[in-house]
């Protein structure tokens, strides 16, 4: 199946169950819509004449990849779509040579989806009692988790319209991060970096890498898409961190753009949903497969043979 015909199948499956609420963003729906309106605003510039053949592996933070395309974080909604979906979308990411990041609440099987051999990474919440959250922490590497994500973004909880989820979150210190750097041994990753100040201060931390991200739209409204804040968040890292970035890609093109602004590896969040739902664990493979293919294409044609040697000058902006 085909990515336009596994979107259309998966997202008309999950609007007809109750789980397809959480398919839409915090109150008015804004960040969603602005997402798509800020990737379309880049074309690119073709160079046909001696196209080089492009290789779309990539090495981060300790971890071969086959494609810069990865399951951004979530877990609850996954589990509720399918029986052992969770364990259904880690075969299809290690097929794919993808990686997996699972968020919360904690998967009851993350020993079991580690043993499949993909690559994980899993997200805490910034819980209010913080012992629970190093206990968290904890536990995750405990299991073999590949690298620990800490959602810098959910102190103040999550929404999804009007509906508040997340309650039990406040907010982290730089503090609190320092002390959270000395808890963990994996690489450590910051998501839902927005500004150039979090980004210094994620670099004080001792963050490993970043996740330039508006957490699916489910935290504030009105909130900038992840190219927007790349430039101010490049110069602010000066290169001492990892740079990923989520928030509404869907195609190669898209992934494309990611990396053209400085990312190393692009998330995808409903995408995985969308393709889970349509064809279960073909269907998520079908969705990596599918974007990494049109990004090799675009690759070539635009003159980057690895995702490495791509440049800011390949966009232009509309």
């Amino acid at each position: 199946m085909e990515l336009t015909d596994l979107y259309k199948k998966g997202e008309t499956l999950l609007r007809k169950r109750e789980i397809g609420s959480s398919l839409d963003g915090v109150e008015t729906g804004f960040v969603m819509r602005h997402d798509r309106m800020i990737l379309d605003r880049y074309t690119f510039r073709q160079r046909c004449i001696d196209a080089v053949e492009a290789d779309t592996r990539c090495h981060i933070l300790g971890i071969d990849l086959g494609t810069p395309v990865i399951m951004s974080a979530m877990t609850n909604p996954i589990h509720r779509i399918v029986k052992n979906g969770l364990l259904e979308v880690a075969h299809a990411l290690k097929e794919s040579e993808s990686l997996m990041w699972t968020g919360s609440p904690l998967p009851g099987n993350l020993k079991e989806i580690i043993a499949t051999g993909v690559p994980v990474a899993c997200n805490v919440k910034p819980f209010k009692d913080r012992n629970k959250l190093f206990r968290r922490i904890e536990k995750i590497q405990e299991m073999g988790v590949r690298w620990v994500g800490i959602e810098i973004d959910a102190g103040q909880g999550t929404k999804i319209g009007d509906t508040m989820r997340a309650a039990y979150c406040a907010p982290l210190s730089l503090k609190e991060l320092i002390e959270i750097r000395k808890r963990v041994s994996v690489p450590l990753i910051f998501k839902g970096v927005l500004s150039d100040i979090d980004a210094m201060k994620s670099v004080d931390a001792g963050a490993d890498g970043i996740v330039v991200s508006s957490h699916g739209g489910h935290t504030l409204d009105y909130l900038p898409h992840a190219l927007q804040m790349m430039d101010e968040i490049i110069i602010a890292v000066k290169g001492k961190t990892q740079l990923i970035v989520d928030g509404g890609f869907r195609r190669g093109s898209d992934v494309l753009k990611g990396l053209v602004f400085g990312a190393t590896l692009v998330g995808l969040g409903r995408p995985i949903l969308y393709g889970l739902a349509a064809e279960g664990r073909e269907g998520v493979r079908g969705i990596i497969d599918g974007i990494t293919h049109e990004l090799k294409r675009l690759m070539s044609m635009v003159g980057a043979s690895t995702p490495g040697q791509v440049q800011r000058n390949m966009v232009i902006r509309d």
